[in-house]
């Protein structure tokens, strides 16, 4: 069999390596369905060349899946459009607002803003700024940078994993360079950006494409290049890169490396643990800063 790379026989622009393991066909990751051996395409899958027996399909066979076990969706870019649009709608709110905004969602650890102020910041109780920083934005390039990168990785990864699957993948990863920031930074230093959830994507990319046998050159490549100008530019958040590149990288090995008989018990294992680890991170910096 000819293993270069081929259009999908359902999206021909679509270059795969992955072929059904009954009928050959070649097919993408929006297309394929996760099976005991292998990926099948949505028409083995569906049943029009029936079960593993040649008989009838087996229960729910007539529902394709993708890879992480996700549904597949009529519109494989719809959270990465939402995302998106949260994004420049509070990109917008700040040009609007001005400074008092970005004071009210960055991230800090601990600082007063305004001299004889109150102390504020996530170690105050603030930890809805680990969250808000993530979706903030000054700056048109650097706003302009990071939805490039999103809109460029973001709906191949929803495709691959499913919406749901895709946007814990993609608010994890964001939280994990929040906590990262909070517990390494200046706790008076501020921080905001989509930055450390770009990373997450970046490193399921990776995880991704290395489930697949893709060529990993490209993605290395970028990443490579990526984290040259995370530690060679000034007043870039290295700890967020870092964070979210981890956590991210670790969120998607769970998601689709889980072994299909027990798919959603260990994926929602692995978000949970991250989830944990971000919370007991926050935890301990507080404590260090308020103790």
């Amino acid at each position: 069999m000819n293993d270069q790379a081929l259009g999908c026989y359902r999206h021909p622009d679509r270059e795969t390596g992955i072929r059904c393991t009954r009928c050959e066909r070649p097919t993408c990751p929006q297309c394929m369905v996760s099976a005991s051996v292998g990926f099948q395409c949505p028409e083995c899958v569906g049943g029009r060349t029936g079960g593993a027996d040649g008989g009838a399909p087996p229960p729910r066979a007539g529902v394709p899946r993708t890879i992480a076990g996700g549904a597949h969706a009529s519109d494989p870019r719809l959270v990465t459009k939402i995302l998106l649009g949260l994004n420049v709608a509070l990109w917008v709110a700040v040009m609007i607002a001005g400074d008092r905004l970005v004071e009210d969602l960055e991230l800090f650890g601990r600082a007063r803003l305004t001299f004889g102020g109150p102390v504020e910041g996530v170690a105050e109780g603030q930890w809805y700024r680990l969250l808000t920083s993530m979706f903030l934005h000054q700056a048109p390039m650097h706003i302009a940078f990071n939805m490039l990168s999103l809109w460029w990785l973001g709906p191949p990864l929803e495709a691959a994993l499913g919406r749901a699957r895709y946007l814990a993948l993609y608010l994890l990863a964001g939280l994990g360079g929040s906590a990262l920031t909070f517990l390494v930074a200046d706790p008076a230093q501020p921080s905001l950006g989509a930055s450390g959830a770009i990373f997450g994507l970046l490193g399921a990319t990776a995880v991704l494409m290395r489930r697949l046998n893709y060529d990993m050159r490209p993605v290395i490549a970028l990443l490579v290049l990526n984290l040259i100008f995370t530690f060679a530019w000034a007043n870039i958040a290295w700890q967020a890169h870092i964070g979210g590149l981890v956590v991210g990288t670790a969120v998607a090995y769970g998601l689709v490396h889980a072994p299909r008989d027990k798919r959603v018990l260990v994926q929602r294992a692995t978000c949970g643990l991250a989830l944990l680890v971000i919370a007991g991170t926050v935890a301990v910096r507080t404590l260090q800063l308020t103790g």
